[in-house]
């Protein structure tokens, strides 16, 4: 993986030119005018990002810390309805897994994984459609539109905007109700989006016969991102970002391109929960999105950070569109 490595701030932003500060004056009282103007120098590096952004489309796959602490998610709610207010078209993919557990245990059903992948029977995929559809979703939506009429709730069987086949496991496992993506007609989200909305989708999707099933949202997020041709697609994790080696903190990936990713996805060397990601983010780059990201859901405006500074955080995937 040559040239994966770099240090954290990215050569290839142009950097923003410093503002001198008269230290010890104030424009209002208390309140020192370095102060002031730090504020002001943020919003001039902002600038540029703003109007690249204006009109273009950004997928965000919600999970992790940002999810479950509740001040991380009124924080994460603020960002993306700024993004919108700036004129990006933001399109929202939730999980819910710890939720779906715990009101799994709470009826006395006890979680069961193969390979990460949740075993989906007919009981579990009601409760998941309950928790994802009916709870986690309707949460989101209504902390969104406290900032005025923002946003709009679907899952994947809603118009059909995505439709799921049978995950066949490997190992001869019954999954249940698991699936894969089979296609995604981002009509609706298109609509919404160019209404100035923005579309939350649960992961639960349209399968044969009409029935509904349990699809990774790391995988729905990188293909709605390939059907809608969006210029990024951004996860949300529990960690830093990608690591070159998972237990070594230090080993951080600052960048790297889409062919040292399937390099590293074919090496083995990805710790089984990241590899959801990673599939989802080759997935959205093969399809033609710009680029992709994977932020720490901990670090409070990750995302404004990201997006709108010079010098980004976590990691970048470039795409051949990038």
């Amino acid at each position: 993986m040559s040239g994966a490595m770099r240090p954290s701030a990215r050569g290839a932003r142009a950097g923003t030119a410093g503002v001198a500060v008269d230290d010890g004056a104030a424009a209002v009282p208390g309140v020192p005018v370095d102060l002031l103007q730090a504020k002001a120098s943020v919003l001039h590096e902002a600038l540029p990002w703003m109007r690249r952004f204006g009109g273009r489309t950004v997928v965000v796959k919600y999970g992790g810390n940002a999810m479950t602490d509740e001040a991380l998610r009124d924080s994460f709610v603020d960002d993306v309805a700024l993004l919108r207010t700036v004129g990006v078209d933001v399109v929202l993919v939730h999980g819910g897994g710890p939720e779906i557990s715990e009101a799994m245990r709470r009826l006395g059903k006890e979680p069961v994984f193969v390979q990460g992948q949740r075993v989906t029977d007919a009981e579990t995929m009601d409760l998941v459609r309950m928790v994802l559809v009916g709870r986690v979703n309707k949460d989101l939506v209504g902390r969104l539109n406290r900032h005025g009429r923002l946003a709009v709730g679907l899952s994947g069987e809603d118009g059909l905007l995505i439709v799921a086949r049978p995950r066949v496991d490997p190992a001869g496992n019954d999954l249940g109700f698991v699936g894969d993506v089979d296609a995604v007609d981002p009509t609706a989200l298109r609509a919404l989006t160019g209404a100035g909305l923005i579309p939350v989708v649960a992961g639960v999707a349209a399968g044969p016969g009409g029935q509904p099933y349990n699809v990774n949202a790391d995988a729905v997020a990188g293909a709605m991102a390939a059907a809608l041709r969006a210029e990024k697609v951004v996860y949300l994790s529990n960690v830093e970002g990608l690591y070159a080696d998972p237990d070594d903190p230090g080993t951080l990936i600052n960048r790297l391109t889409l062919a040292e990713l399937e390099g590293l996805l074919d090496s083995g060397a990805v710790r089984t929960g990241m590899v959801p990601k990673l599939d989802g983010i080759a997935a959205a780059l093969r399809g033609g999105v710009a680029g992709a990201h994977i932020l720490d859901g901990r670090v409070r405006h990750a995302l404004l950070l990201e997006l709108f500074t010079d010098h980004g955080v976590g990691t970048m995937i470039e795409g051949t569109r990038a």
